[in-house]
């Protein structure tokens, strides 16, 4: 059975060009730090590629910090920033919205442990933060303001620039878990204001384990690894040649065919939409429908009356891949704390689907998904809910 696969927001295939430039190097000998020959060779290769990644961000080559990925970055601009800054020991404030990732959400949570006060700021029913409420949380003991670009289980898009604007005025940096956001919208450092950014190389194309957090040059970081002092000695570790090499040509990629990948995306998105509710009307999508206001690829729909988990596996068993929510927190029986935020009922968080798209979804795939969901539907007990009770 060839597979529909309908969860390119928890990984993405393996993009060609990023192949391409991995082969290059896997075979290359020598340490990038090492300053004979052949490290020097290693470490040109890491600087074009951190050249590269920077000028598609939006930021400086200097800013590009490698990581082993999002959640080190997330930890690292969270855990880091906290601790470089709590000067006066009075700005012991924390605070991220209530929809983060929990690489974020997580992190937040456990520098309660280190003495900080944790705060979450609510959003509204689409997930988008509530700015009033940002603000009567921000005050001169604010340190730390983590709001996402894009969430990974409904798409909607924040106000990124105007948390960074707010943070700013009460002296706290700012950081944004741009992971999803990447290759799919519109996404510049500068521009935005920020003091900090998370990225990572899985969600464009590249094998898992690497990423970078964008960080601004006077942004002091306290390192989470010790050891050789590479990055700006803020993480310690020896450089995946190879990895950076992909990480580069993947962003190339990505953001060079964003605009048309987008496009495209959306149209498809619609599709899905669409079919899905002409074949379950009583579906409740959650993305935000308006452009600018939700990511291309990832929808998130709700099934009231049925279990989230069953539907998946009974889809998953017509070869339908797609999730009931972040990959991070697969398996984990309990609501989807998005949609809790955001206002929906215990039942409605755990009848929901997220379906995401990317390089690689086509019409044939949206064609299986309708073609496969009303016996699907059927065997979940949902058939009197149904057009023509299918």
């Amino acid at each position: 059975m060839s597979r529909v696969y309908l969860d390119h927001a928890a990984t993405t295939a393996m993009l060609p060009e990023a192949i391409e430039a991995m082969s290059r190097e896997l075979g290359r000998l020598g340490n990038a730090t090492s300053l004979h020959g052949s490290g020097r060779a290693g470490r040109r290769v890491v600087e074009e590629g951190r050249k590269a990644i920077a000028a598609r961000l939006g930021a400086k080559p200097a800013e590009v910090i490698f990581t082993a990925g999002g959640t080190e970055s997330d930890n690292l601009a969270i855990k880091g920033s906290w601790w470089a800054i709590r000067r006066p020991p009075t700005r012991r404030s924390v605070i991220c919205s209530a929809v983060e990732h929990h690489a974020v959400l997580d992190s937040v949570g456990w520098m309660r442990t280190q003495g900080a006060d944790a705060q979450l700021a609510p959003v509204d029913g689409t997930g988008r933060v509530d700015l009033g409420a940002l603000q009567s949380l921000l005050s001169d003991s604010s340190a730390v303001v983590s709001v996402m670009w894009a969430n990974n289980e409904v798409g909607t898009l924040q106000p990124v620039g105007e948390v960074a604007e707010m943070a700013r005025a009460v002296g706290a940096v700012s950081h944004s878990d741009a992971v999803q956001a990447v290759g799919h919208v519109a996404v510049d450092f500068d521009a935005s204001g920020l003091d900090l950014l998370t990225c990572t190389a899985h969600k464009l194309g590249v094998p898992y384990g690497i990423g970078a957090l964008i960080a601004r040059r006077e942004i002091d970081l306290a390192s989470l690894l010790h050891g050789g002092g590479q990055e700006r000695d803020v993480r310690s570790g020896t450089l995946d040649v190879a990895a950076v090499a992909g990480f580069a040509a993947a962003i190339e990629q990505a953001v060079g065919s964003r605009e048309a990948d987008e496009h495209r995306l959306r149209a498809l998105r619609a599709r899905l939409v669409t079919g899905v509710h002409g074949i379950a009307p009583h579906a409740a999508t959650n993305t935000p429908a308006q452009p600018d206001r939700s990511l291309p690829g990832i929808v998130s729909i709700s099934f009231p009356g049925c279990e989230a988990d069953a539907l998946l596996m009974l889809l998953d068993a017509a070869g339908i891949d797609c999730a009931t929510g972040s990959a991070c927190s697969a398996g984990v029986a309990q609501s989807s704390h998005v949609l809790l935020a955001m206002g929906r009922s215990e039942r409605d968080a755990r009848s929901t689907l997220r379906f995401s798209l990317g390089r690689t979804s086509t019409d044939d795939d949206i064609d299986a998904l309708l073609a496969a969901l009303p016996e699907a539907l059927t065997r979940a007990g949902l058939a009197g809910s149904l057009v023509g009770g299918r």
